[in-house]
């Protein structure tokens, strides 16, 4: 229809200045009919552009998930190893009275080391026994020590017990090890790979969730380090961040949406705002440190300090959400509610802000997500600490999922690369779980206040 509008408009012009119509008709509609196509195939190359460009990004997504879960996958599972020990009261029990003081200074170190000489004799020696050793974690020990506190009646039996083997036994039966690349190049022996394809092939070892990863805390050794102390440091900073961040946030940006004077003095707050929305992170952490923890002398490396820390750096995300999700409230609900008499505080508690909290609520679980993430802060404050128990309050030494991360991803052992990758796994999932708390409460409040 538009072509027929141009052409006549040609036509009545060129009859006008006396010219040839129906050639100049012909002209004009190829000179159009070019140009359009011209138009169309810029059009048609700017969606392409369009497509490749998000496929390109989806493509990435695709790669950093899949190496995310291919490396993180085997640290949600353990290798267990079924040893039969000789529990011999010399052993542990030596005060001879079957206490349990006295269990609990037993040498079990020397139980287990005992029933892989007996598996594979012959390495009597202390390399060899070292080697022996190495097959299974420091935790079997301990794992011992406590089957015969909580059970004294095996002092003096031979029993069948399931301890968590090394990580490097587990890193090779899951081919994580290259079993012919050079033995000195190898973090075990050739003999080491003998005995553990031996105690494989008997059916003496096993694949087992790992619970170590969700309940015990950081530790040296790479089958015993847990996730728990860092997961606790992070959901209490999120109770202080939210219970400090929220109401001052949403007071502010009542306050200056609905109630501040326009002039220049709120104009310089609102820019200040602005800025600190932008400020990079680790200004925070500097700020943190110089005040909480040199001037108030708060603990360092606790979760009331991150949460502080982290409260600062939130604040101008909720005010400014806030603030866009209180101006999308229609003027005439204002208007409405102070035409019948209510008070403009009555207006703003009990109309506008229920009718903007969907919004309000949205904005202040992104400013939380993004408060989880980071961890440039909470490092200058002293959280990068290696804490091995878990945190039971906000005043206790803790550290962040985001900096056991980073801690984990700086140990030179092979086992930490997968306890990084699953930490990382842990991590997405709670952001993934804040952003569907956003999208739940959303549509709930969008349910129960609509204009």
């Amino acid at each position: 229809m538009r072509l027929g509008y141009v052409l006549c408009a040609v036509t009545v012009s060129n009859m006008n200045s006396g010219t040839r119509p129906w050639q100049d008709l012909t002209r004009s509609r190829a000179s159009v009919e070019a140009s359009m196509r011209r138009r169309y195939a810029r059009e048609r190359r700017f969606r392409a552009a369009g497509f490749t460009c998000v496929m390109v990004g989806l493509l990435f997504l695709v790669i950093f998930f899949v190496s995310i879960l291919r490396d993180g996958i085997g640290a949600f599972t353990h290798t267990q190893i079924d040893l039969p020990v000789n529990v011999y009261a010399e052993d542990v029990d030596p005060l001879g009275d079957g206490s349990r003081l006295s269990l609990q200074e037993g040498n079990y170190s020397r139980v287990i080391r005992d029933s892989l000489s007996a598996l594979f004799p012959g390495n009597d020696t202390v390399a060899g026994r070292r080697a022996l050793s190495a097959l299974v974690s420091v935790e079997a020990a301990y794992q011992l020590r406590r089957h015969v506190v909580a059970d004294p009646t095996l002092v003096g039996k031979r029993v069948r017990i399931s301890v968590p083997a090394s990580a490097n036994v587990d890193l090779l039966l899951r081919d994580r090890i290259d079993r012919t690349a050079p033995e000195p190049q190898r973090v075990l022996s050739d003999q080491q790979i003998a005995w553990i394809d031996t105690l494989s092939s008997q059916g003496m070892t096993r694949t087992v969730f790992n619970q170590a990863l969700f309940t015990n805390g950081d530790s040296r050794e790479p089958e015993l380090a847990g996730i728990r102390s860092a997961f606790m440091g992070s959901l209490y900073m999120l109770m202080v961040t939210f219970c400090l961040a929220f109401p001052v946030g949403v007071a502010a940006a009542l306050y200056l949406e609905e109630f501040a004077p326009r002039n220049r003095w709120t104009d310089l707050i609102e820019i200040n705002i602005n800025n600190l929305a932008a400020v990079p992170s680790i200004v925070y952490g500097l700020l943190g440190l110089a005040i909480f923890v040199n001037v108030a002398s708060l603990p360092r490396s606790a979760p009331l300090v991150g949460g502080l820390v982290l409260a600062l750096l939130t604040l101008p995300v909720i005010i400014i959400s806030s603030r866009a999700a209180i101006r999308a409230v229609p003027p005439s609900i204002r208007d409405a509610a102070l035409s019948v008499g209510a008070s403009p505080v009555q207006t703003v508690f009990q109309h506008v802000l229920p009718l903007a909290l969907p919004g309000v609520m949205t904005g202040s679980i992104i400013g939380m997500a993004r408060a989880l993430g980071e961890s440039a802060p909470l490092l200058m404050i002293g959280m990068v600490a290696f804490v091995v128990d878990v945190p039971s309050g906000i005043l206790e030494p803790a550290t962040a999922l985001p900096v056991q991360v980073y801690l984990w991803a700086d140990s030179p052992e092979r086992a930490f690369v997968e306890r990084t990758s699953a930490a990382i796994i842990v991590l997405l999932g709670f952001l993934l779980a804040m952003n569907l708390l956003a999208v739940l409460l959303r549509r709930y409040f969008e349910r129960q206040r609509r204009w």
